[in-house]
């Protein structure tokens, strides 16, 4: 008697699952190799997909890399940096404690391979473009998160020195720098000594300018 033919397995249809495995993929493998140094191929193999599934969604590389911007990296700013701060009793609590738990991640992982962000800004903002403007968003969407929390301090009678956007261009250059430094270095101390420069600067900046002494008209 004839054996019945082996059923086959059946295919699950998940495109946006495999959507999600592609850039879960191409985010690591940017972060690893940086974007120049990663090929499709890579990603391809790395995810289990085949081309045509891959192309379905991100027809070429610039359009995967703009997906890990847009869906990924900003993703990850809002996580670690915006979420916290506008959660925070302040904005330099807020600012404080970010960099104490980035620090402290580091630390427990044992290697800094830097920041996402700053690590494809420092790449691709000169390449093209869209990469750049893609960039520049998730930039300012971070200084504005901070700069709003420091208006919020100061409606609430605090940080009556500050200047709100500066201190935010000011807190995201210094994290950058100091993510820079500690992936040379290998050292997440580097924002620990920067955290403490930071408040320093600020400090100065908060301070209420003392009142010019008026000379009385000469008789």
């Amino acid at each position: 008697m004839d054996r019945p033919a082996p059923r086959r397995p059946k295919r699950t249809n998940d495109p946006e699952g495999m959507r999600r495995r592609v850039l879960d993929v191409a985010e690591e493998t940017f972060q690893a190799r940086g974007y120049h140094a990663s090929s499709l191929g890579d990603v391809m193999a790395a995810a289990g997909v085949t081309g045509g599934a891959l192309h379905h969604h991100f027809p070429t590389k610039k359009a995967l890399a703009l997906a890990v911007i847009e869906e990924r990296v900003a993703a990850a700013v809002e996580e670690t940096w915006i979420t916290p701060v506008r959660a925070a009793p302040s904005a330099r609590d807020g600012v404080r404690a970010v960099f104490d738990a980035v620090a402290a991640e580091l630390e427990r992982q044992g290697y800094v391979r830097g920041c996402p962000l700053n690590n494809l800004a420092h790449e691709l903002s000169l390449a093209d473009e869209e990469f750049r403007t893609a960039l520049a968003t998730v930039f300012a969407d971070w200084r504005q998160a901070i700069a709003d929390k420091v208006r919020d301090d100061q409606r609430s009678g605090r940080e009556g020195g500050t200047d709100p956007d500066r201190f935010a261009t000011l807190a995201v250059a210094v994290y950058s720098g100091a993510m820079s430094m500690a992936k040379t270095s290998q050292d997440a101390g580097m924002l620990r000594e920067a955290l403490k420069g930071l408040l320093a600067v600020a400090d100065q900046g908060s301070s209420p300018t003392p009142a010019r002494p008026i000379t009385p008209p000469a008789a």
